[in-house]
Parts: C-alpha cells; structure tokens; sequence
C-alpha cells in the first residue's frame, strides 16, 4: 500500500520561506515520477512542479518559477519542495503525487495515481 505523506506546512509571512517533504512508503519511490500540486480556496488543484524518477526537473508552472524548487531524495524516499519568496497567492493545501510513469507525463492530476492528504501553507501579507 502506498503511502505519501506531507509535511512542512504552516502561517509564514509573505516573503518569507518554507520547506515542504513528502515522505513515501510502501511502494518503489525511486521508480516513479513525483509532483506537487496545490489547490486555493474556492480554485482547483493546479500543478506546480513535477520531478522524474531520476531527478531531472520538468518545466516549473509559471505562477512559482523562479521562486521553488522541486528536489528527490530517493535514498530517503522523500520528496521536496523549497519555496521562497512566498506571496499571498500562494496560500493553498500543498499535495504531493506518485506518477505511473518514470518520466515526466504531463501536468494533469490525472497522470498521478497515488496522493497525500496534503499540508496547509498560508501566506499573510
């Protein structure tokens, strides 16, 4: 039984940075791609990185680039998610996905089958 499993959430002050992990279980993490994905208030859920399965970093969504930064640790089966100069908009429930597939298979959540219960990021401004 797969596991993801997300932490590294809370209230930061715009500008400001946190460290998100997903820590994985019970399934081959260095055999697939990753992702994270968040959803707003009231919005839905909108990629924001993916990783491949040996670390090669796919294209960042635009409305983070520049900003996060996507990185594996597959000896630890952990997933992470560096984000820095946080905004208000970014305020959302963070998820990490497990792909089906090894390399990068687009940004849809459909391409994902296995997903974290998620951790809250908010933003004041």
């Amino acid at each position: 039984q797969v596991q993801l499993t997300e932490s590294g959430g809370g209230l930061v002050q715009a500008g400001g940075s946190l460290r998100l992990s997903c820590a994985a279980s019970g399934g081959s993490f260095s055999n697939y791609a990753m992702a994270w994905f968040r959803q707003g208030p009231g919005k839905e859920r909108e990629f924001v990185a993916a990783i491949t399965y040996n670390g090669y970093i796919t294209p960042y969504a635009d409305s983070v680039k520049g900003r996060f930064t996507i990185s594996r640790d597959n000896a630890a089966n952990t997933l992470y998610l560096q984000m820095n100069s946080l905004k208000a908009e970014d305020t959302a429930v963070y998820y990490c996905a497990r792909s089906s597939n090894r390399y990068y298979s687009g940004s849809s959540p459909t391409v994902y089958n296995y997903w974290g219960q998620g951790t809250q990021v908010t933003v004041s401004s």
